[in-house]
């Protein structure tokens, strides 16, 4: 048995040596792997995004814009056209809205217009980042979608530009129609590259190589 603190200076007097006792480090769940907790973080941001980005969808073109037509007599907003829009259907637009649904078109693509665009492209970039490793496939994909967001700002501008103006302009409604079946090619090309590459991921795990 092991002898007591008094008892070895009794034994060996000032010559007592005493054994060193520390206490065992702490570890932390986290503390030895930094990269999955960073990895957790960039996971939690990635979901915020998404569903920020399906919920100012859902408000901007299955509510906002859809409420628009009861200050348009029916006719739907030229962003939610993804065929596009003809001059004679903007002048008829123009027609039934006065200006302060005019206004209010306006004021809803300043906000939630804008918003969605900026926060779904930046959504996407991390999604891409996160999941492709193909360094000139990640780099394709994000030039996408900086241009879907250029594109569908622009298309709000001109889709304002060309309702508001004092006399119907043919060509500045052909400008708008473009850029808005452009924003919508862009927006289902974007959500499709982002798809394959979470499942394209996935596949390639349960194969035991990354992509």
């Amino acid at each position: 048995m092991s002898k007591t603190p008094a008892q070895r200076i009794k034994k060996h007097g000032s010559k007592a040596s005493f054994p060193q006792h520390q206490l065992p480090p702490v570890i932390t769940p986290t503390a030895g792997n930094p990269s999955k907790k960073t990895q957790n973080n960039g996971n939690v941001i990635l979901i915020a995004g998404v569903a920020a980005s399906l919920f100012l969808f859902w408000y901007l073109h299955l509510l906002t814009l859809n409420q628009m037509t009861q200050l348009s007599g029916g006719l739907a907003m030229p962003d939610s056209l993804m065929g596009g829009f003809s001059v004679d259907y903007v002048g008829d637009l123009r027609a039934r809205m006065n200006e302060d649904a005019l206004g209010q078109l306006s004021y809803i693509h300043k906000t939630a217009g804008t918003l969605f665009p900026i926060i779904f492209g930046f959504s996407w970039l991390l999604l891409i980042g996160t999941n492709v490793a193909n360094r000139v496939l990640r780099g394709l994909l994000g030039a996408l979608l900086l241009l879907f967001i250029i594109i569908r700002l622009s298309a709000n501008v001109a889709v304002d530009t060309a309702l508001a103006a004092q006399s119907l302009e043919p060509g500045t409604v052909v400008l708008a129609s473009a850029l808005t079946v452009a924003g919508w090619v862009l927006l289902l090309l974007s959500v499709t590259a982002g798809g394959a590459a979470v499942v394209l991921r996935r596949w390639a795990r349960r194969q035991g190589r990354r992509p």
